[in-house]
């Protein structure tokens, strides 16, 4: 037959359930504002029926529930939009380091402006024109060499800016490397912490939480996939295991070595240290974070990769800001390029310049075949570009093409070299039946003319940097958007908290007050029956 006990156990089973209950509502309440925390909740389970299915069963009209318990405590977390968020912070941290990057290189180059180098170089062809009016004025002549020093100290500005930009987006890449290492660390301890946890039964919520606060984190510097796998023993079939994390290509593929196995930064409790093959090591710690040129590879414990062969994060987009190496070995990169680009506009600007000037003849008549531009080499042209020592005698400024003081055919020729098709083997020069070919003079730039390749230069940056600064915007969107559904499940709501206080006190109390009608029942059959004849 039943126990007579039977209420007494299922009213105790539901105050300690509805107790346990409470106690975790007190938990999210307390942890309302704590970043990270996931609201958890008790799952409740009721208990086996009695009796049991036997040959010797009592009976009875059938089975009679024996109470509730409280089954786990789980946290609520969507990993669907977990995964979500990972892509949209993935790609939000590539997209505002390449935003980031652009817009200081905006700053630097001011365009347009009037301190910008077109505005330099317009000064600078104006003061010829202006020579080539009243070539015997010493004014004129000292404000063309002035005009001139304007324009090597702007190239000279403009190097040394993006130089020293380019090495500050180094270092940003170095303490990038140092930050996914800790966290690659941190999340392996936690892994280590997880899989001693799970197998007795149970399931460390807060262990998970900070887990995936790390990963959040690592996800916006590189691209990872996460698999989940079991710990065994007696874990609980919601128990989310160990996380191992691999890096993925541009597809979201994972990378794999040449034996055919992923490249994982952790797995289990042990991780892959990332560091750069030909970097430096600027922290004494062993690892080679900081880069000392183009980046040409990166490395994941003993396996090299492709400098650029994983997906977008902030780490691909400070590579591509400082500079990289593709897979024919030629130099790529926001901030080398635009370098680049300046050494070739120098080069190709003096060698012309000091072409035209050889031709010409100084005040006293005579052909000067001096140069009005030294340091011209094919490379750091814009770092070594200087003025002629021989221009400080400013009668040696070639302004005449027919060797006469009052001539400034030639200062008309030096103020169109700006103007002149990069293209043409045979350019007409005012004042002389001789051309110019400037296809012979081998020059980086071939196409255009030096004013409109760098009009063209400065025209891509901005457009460049438009791109960047929507997609910086559209993917902090999207990402914002995907948090909001995730908070909407997983974070704490403390209108819903206290509703569920008020249902669990009530649902204890009930508990409670069944306890009580039990014993006034027990009572009224111990000491109120078979007192008759007493």
């Amino acid at each position: 037959m039943r126990s007579t006990f039977q209420g007494l156990e299922i009213a105790k089973r539901g105050m300690f359930t509805q107790q346990t209950a409470l106690y975790v509502t007190g938990q999210n309440i307390a942890n309302a504002n704590t970043p990270g925390y996931s609201r958890q909740r008790v799952n409740f389970v009721q208990t086996e029926p009695y009796p049991a299915a036997s040959m010797n069963r009592p009976q009875i009209p059938g089975q009679m529930g024996t109470g509730v318990e409280a089954g786990s405590i789980e946290r609520v977390r969507e990993n669907f939009l977990d995964i979500q968020y990972r892509s949209e912070n993935n790609k939000s941290g590539y997209w505002e380091a390449r935003a980031d990057a652009t817009q200081k290189m905006q700053d630097i180059m001011n365009e347009p402006s009037d301190n910008g180098l077109s505005k330099t170089m317009d000064q600078f062809w104006q003061s010829l024109q202006d020579l080539s009016t009243n070539p015997e004025d010493e004014g004129a002549r000292s404000v063309v060499r002035q005009r001139g020093l304007a324009v090597v100290e702007t190239f000279h500005y403009l190097y040394d800016s993006l130089s020293q930009i380019q090495k500050d987006f180094g270092s940003q890449i170095g303490v990038t490397i140092t930050g996914i290492n800790s966290l690659t660390t941190q999340i392996s301890n936690l892994n280590k912490q997880i899989s001693e946890v799970e197998p007795h039964g149970y399931l460390p919520n807060d262990l998970y939480d900070e887990r995936d606060r790390l990963v959040d984190q690592l996800s916006q510097l590189v691209n990872i996939q996460v698999e989940k796998v079991a710990n065994g023993g007696n874990s609980l079939k919601i128990a989310e295991g160990t996380y191992n994390i691999y890096l993925t290509d541009s597809s979201g593929n994972p990378i794999f070595d040449g034996s055919g196995n992923k490249i994982y930064l952790v797995q289990g409790s042990t991780t892959n240290t990332l560091s750069l093959p030909s970097g430096q090591d600027v922290d004494g710690d062993g690892v080679k974070e900081t880069p000392t040129s183009d980046v040409d590879q990166l490395q994941v414990g003993s396996t090299t990769i492709p400098a650029t062969s994983f997906s977008p994060g902030k780490l691909r987009g400070l590579i591509e800001s400082f500079g990289y190496k593709d897979s024919l070995g030629n130099t790529k990169g926001i901030y080398p390029e635009m370098i680049n680009h300046l050494n070739d506009l120098a080069y190709t600007f003096g060698t012309i310049f000091n072409k035209v000037h050889e031709m010409g003849y100084a005040l006293d008549g005579t052909t000067t075949g001096i140069d009005f531009f030294t340091g011209l080499t094919t490379t750091n042209a814009a770092k070594n570009i200087s003025l002629s020592s021989a221009i400080d005698d400013l009668s040696k400024i070639a302004a005449s093409m027919d060797g006469k003081s009052g001539n400034g055919s030639n200062a008309i020729n030096l103020a169109n070299v700006g103007k002149m098709l990069l293209s043409s083997s045979s350019v007409s020069l005012v004042g002389t039946s001789t051309t110019l070919n400037i296809t012979a003079l081998g020059l980086p730039l071939t196409s255009g003319t030096i004013k409109s390749n760098y009009e063209g230069w400065i025209g891509k940056l901005g457009v460049d940097g438009q791109q960047a600064e929507r997609m910086k915007n559209n993917s902090d969107t999207l990402r914002q958007s995907v948090d909001d559904r995730r908070q909407s499940t997983s974070s704490v709501s403390l209108d819903e908290e206290m509703t569920n206080m008020i249902k669990f006190q009530q649902a204890y109390n009930a508990a409670a007050r069944q306890i009580t009608v039990i014993d006034e029942m027990l009572d009224k059959v111990i000491n109120s029956m078979g007192v008759v004849g007493r």
